[in-house]
């Protein structure tokens, strides 16, 4: 199996979550900023239902993928879950916990969204 990239695994964790409803789906590049990863990406669920479901199908798609060791984080009900894929690492969130975290103030505002390989 072919190994995939931080990048196109980022891009697919993201349609996976888009094609499952998530609302406001950001990615964050880190690389050459953070030691956590080269990706960070955050996005919404409607319930902690539908959180849930959404950190299930992320993690069985980057399992499919060929990741094995895919960890989820987030106490039951805390409206934060974590999937640690390695180089991307997804926060979801429900919308109040999102807005009390703000993890994307964290970051300058032009390392999100990058969609071209750097060459």
């Amino acid at each position: 199996m072919k190994k995939i990239t931080a990048i196109e695994l980022c891009r697919t964790i993201n349609e996976t979550l888009d094609q499952h409803k998530a609302q406001d789906i950001c990615v964050i590049d880190l690389e050459g900023k953070s030691s956590i990863g080269d990706f960070m990406l955050i996005a919404t669920g409607t319930s902690m239902r539908h959180l849930n479901a959404l950190a299930t199908y992320a993690q069985e798609k980057a399992k499919s993928l060929g990741f094995k060791n895919t960890t989820l984080e987030g106490a039951q009900n805390s409206g934060w879950v974590i999937l640690d894929l390695g180089d991307v690492v997804v926060h979801l969130f429900l919308k109040e916990t999102r807005t009390l975290y703000d993890l994307e103030s964290m970051w300058d505002p032009s390392l999100y969204q990058r969609t071209e390989e750097k060459s």
